[in-house]
């Protein structure tokens, strides 16, 4: 197979304006995963807009299950029709909006308002399809955006520029917005600049429409400086038809993965990868939370480190993956994890390293002030530094082995190579954390998923078959 990144749609690529306003989808898109899925909302539904929270993890599960199983099954089928129409901006645009008015709909998640809770469901449901899929259509712009030679510079600053996006989004909730119900006071120690009641939780809850907004404005550029792809087809055919050779080309590409041995490798790999990293993002600072019993506020500063972490990781990867390849970037950054992960397992309240030995461990003696916080610290900003890297230089490996006209289509499995098995990692978490009686499963089992994911990746070839 041809190496897609040696032909790109344009021969010299966008200019400046043109692969800022690409880079800028990622600063607008980031605070969905910051504050909605990550820091902010996530714990507040589960926490304190369910019933309780077994019911409110469950139903959390729900969402992501069926937001990744609608993802799962159309995103491949409109990355075809995207590449029989051609412009992919139309499309971002109907799923931004889409993913606008589902984030706006979690303001309605007010403590006790179960008569709003299929509301809200909805709502967390239509925004990450919305936001998911204009990531499907913004990535697969990506190899006529970047100057040749430069694919892997561009997405890992994307990336970068994403993360910068998120670290900023949380310091204005947590330094602005949100205030400590005894004191008033936000996290910088400030009158919050909006009358939000932290009885009601409406800082929480505003994190919805204010990503929805976020994302409107800062999606512009995009849509103001970045050329678009003309019909990557012969003819350019009508979106019903589209659709309809969509389902047939879907599973044509499906069943010819078959034969795409080096391609089948690379999905493979990296559904098995991601799902830790996904799992890794969701459960270290709940791990480091329980050993250390975390407020929000050490667990706010902790994720600010981590977000500058992933800032300067993805922004450096970047580089590494036009000097070295991707190959290695992700090579290199899934061992780091590893190393990571196995750093914050290492630790509880009376030793680290599993020999190191630890002084008593004291309640509300200062942040990180204990050396096993500063342990767990140090191992999650190796977590955060290595992981833009892996995900960043995982779109530009696939853009390297697979056809360069058909690049929709093939992101559009990569979207459901982050989705399909999504629920695994979890599902054995909780299985592994009941057997055993042990939080540590859920360090324990990433590890699994990306030890098996690297072995996998291993023999992927960076140049297809």
């Amino acid at each position: 197979m041809k190496d897609a990144a040696t032909q790109p749609a344009s021969k010299t690529g966008a200019d400046f304006k043109g692969r800022f306003g690409w880079m800028m989808f990622d600063w607008a898109a980031q605070p969905y995963f910051t504050l909605i899925l990550t820091f902010i909302f996530a714990p507040y539904f589960v926490n304190h807009f369910a019933e309780n929270g077994v019911q409110g993890q469950a139903a959390w599960s729900f969402t992501q299950t069926v937001s990744g199983l609608i993802l799962a099954i159309t995103a491949p089928i409109l990355g075809s029709i995207a590449d029989r129409t051609g412009p992919r901006k139309p499309w971002i645009m109907v799923f931004m909006l889409m993913y606008v008015g589902g984030a706006s709909m979690l303001w309605f998640a007010a403590p006790g308002a179960t008569h709003m809770f299929s509301f809200v469901v909805i709502g967390i449901i239509v925004a990450g399809v919305g936001i998911e899929f204009a990531g499907v259509f913004n990535n697969a712009m990506l190899p006529r955006v970047a100057t040749p030679g430069k694919i892997g510079k561009l997405s890992g600053f994307g990336w970068a520029l994403g993360y910068v996006g998120g670290l900023i989004s949380l310091v204005i909730v947590l330094g602005l917005l949100s205030a400590s119900k005894d004191t008033g006071l936000t996290m910088l120690g400030l009158s919050p600049i909006f009358d939000f009641d932290p009885n009601l939780f409406e800082a929480d809850r505003f994190v919805g429409p204010m990503s929805a907004i976020w994302g409107l404005v800062f999606v512009i550029p995009l849509f103001l400086f970045t050329p678009d792809d003309m019909p990557t087809q012969v003819k350019k055919a009508s979106i019903l038809a589209s659709a309809r050779a969509g389902l047939k080309d879907t599973w044509i590409l499906l069943k010819s993965l078959t034969q795409q041995k080096n391609v089948l490798k690379y999905f493979l790999a990296r559904m098995i990868y991601y799902d830790g990293i996904a799992a890794l993002a969701a459960f270290g600072g709940i791990y480091a939370s329980f050993v250390f019993n975390w407020d929000i506020t050490t667990l706010g500063i902790f994720g600010i480190i981590l977000s500058v972490a992933a800032a300067v990781g993805a922004y450096i990867g970047g580089w590494c993956d036009d000097w070295f390849g991707p190959k290695k970037t992700i090579i290199v950054s899934l061992v780091g994890l590893i190393l990571s992960a196995l750093g914050i397992l290492s630790v509880n309240k009376v030793s680290a390293l599993w020999f190191i030995e630890l002084p008593e461990f004291v309640e509300n003696a200062g942040m990180f002030s204990n050396l096993g916080e500063q342990f767990i610290l140090v191992s999650g900003i190796g977590i955060g530094f290595f992981m833009g890297p892996a995900q960043a230089a995982s779109r530009t490996m696939l853009v390297k082995i697979v056809p360069a006209q058909e690049i929709t289509k093939y992101f559009g499995l990569f979207a459901l190579s982050g989705k399909a098995t999504a629920f695994l990692a979890p599902l054995l978490i909780g299985i592994l954390t009941l057997a055993f009686n042990d939080q540590r499963m859920s360090i324990v089992t990433i590890i699994g998923f990306l030890v098996v994911g690297l072995v996998l990746f291993l023999s992927v070839k960076e140049q297809g078959d």
